[in-house]
């Protein structure tokens, strides 16, 4: 018979050994002698606990104090627009022959920008020199006539009615000067009209025709805006009251000055808005020309106190747009209104004081009672 040896505590030794007497064979001895002890092997081990995990360090965040931002400055999209804007137009019917110009050049006073076929007005012309000379012609000769029955009234050779009626034929042959005359300056005039000449120099924002083509008197041919003297065109929405003054911020971080110096009569009926001009200030650089969209920021009267901040501040995770204010070693969120977005700094409105610190980046990481730590910038 195969032996056991198994060995256990003192304690259930006594237990166990009354426990094989009991038992009647000795193969049944064994096994229960075997199972037994297994049962208080697995009794005796001691529980082991797992190590406890180790806490995650507590994040450093980038801090700043909200500073003031000064007077609210709305954000408008301006195109730049001549001080005079002037429609190019014949002041005769034609059809045009040739065109000098294109959108976009630069013209001086005097430049030749669109000319009409000239044959019409050419023979016009010509038959308006004929019919002065004509009139001119019998002038003459009723002039002639008219001295010669004068000196014949005086011998008694000729009635006082002959020579009244000769005077009247002299006055009205110098009528006939005087029409034919203004007949003959008018067909000159239109001759004249035929080229259609700047009359200051300044840029051509736009043609609308072209050669061959039959326009009419006053019809507007092209537009010529004057370049020295540029304005901001911008529209405002309804009911906003036009701010007097404003700028314009240049690419090397400079500011134009731009003040208001007219505003439309009625609102737009399609948009609804109002079409205000700004004067530029002072010399502007020759990067600005005339069609160039800008940038206006137009001042607004303060209502409520605005704060500036860096973009990184923002936390677009809620239904509105919030920043993260640090109190004792923790964050919370506090909604905010946006006013403005510049490159770097955003312009915000909210109940807050000026000196309250604030998360700076990672704004995206940070939960509501967070734990922190300060890295002021």
């Amino acid at each position: 018979m195969p032996s056991c040896n198994l060995r256990c505590p003192d304690t259930a030794r006594t237990d166990t050994h009354t426990l094989i007497l009991l038992i009647g064979t000795p193969a049944m001895r064994c096994m229960l002698t075997l199972f037994i002890s297994l049962l208080i092997l697995s009794g005796c081990q001691q529980s082991s606990e797992p190590p406890p995990q180790a806490r995650a360090p507590i994040p450093w965040v980038k801090t700043v104090e909200l500073k003031d931002a000064g007077p609210t400055a709305h954000r408008f999209s301006g195109t730049l627009r001549g001080r005079h804007e002037v429609p190019q137009a014949f002041q005769i019917a034609g059809r045009i022959q040739h065109r000098y110009i294109d959108a976009g050049q630069r013209v001086e006073k005097g430049d030749l920008l669109f000319k009409l076929d000239t044959r019409d007005l050419v023979a016009t012309a010509e038959g308006a020199a004929a019919d002065l000379k004509r009139a001119e012609a019998a002038l003459a000769i009723t002039t002639n006539e008219l001295q010669r029955q004068q000196q014949l009234v005086g011998r008694q050779f000729v009635s006082e009615q002959t020579l009244q009626r000769l005077e009247l034929a002299e006055r009205e042959a110098r009528s006939q000067v005087q029409t034919a005359s203004a007949r003959n300056q008018q067909a000159q005039n239109a001759l004249g009209y035929a080229e259609l000449k700047a009359a200051h120099a300044g840029v051509v924002t736009e043609v609308i025709v072209e050669p061959g083509q039959v326009v009419g008197v006053g019809q507007t041919l092209a537009v010529l805006a004057e370049d020295q003297s540029l304005e901001v065109e911008v529209f405002l929405p309804e009911g906003s009251n036009p701010p007097r003054r404003g700028y314009v911020p240049l690419p090397t971080g400079e500011q134009l000055a731009v003040s208001l110096r007219e505003i439309a009569g009625a609102a737009d009926p399609a948009s609804r808005s109002w079409r205000a001009r700004y004067s530029l200030e002072g010399p502007y650089p020759s990067s600005l020309t005339l069609g160039s969209v800008v940038s206006v920021r137009l001042a607004q009267k303060q209502t409520a106190p605005s704060h500036r901040v860096p973009l990184g501040a923002l936390d677009e995770r809620g239904r509105t747009p919030q920043v993260w204010l640090v109190s004792d070693g923790t964050v919370k969120p506090l909604a905010v209104e946006v006013i403005d977005l510049g490159e770097e700094y955003a312009q915000i409105k909210a109940d807050i004081n000026a000196g309250t610190p604030i998360v700076a980046l990672g704004t995206h990481l940070l939960t509501p009672g967070m734990a922190v730590r300060e890295l002021v910038q």
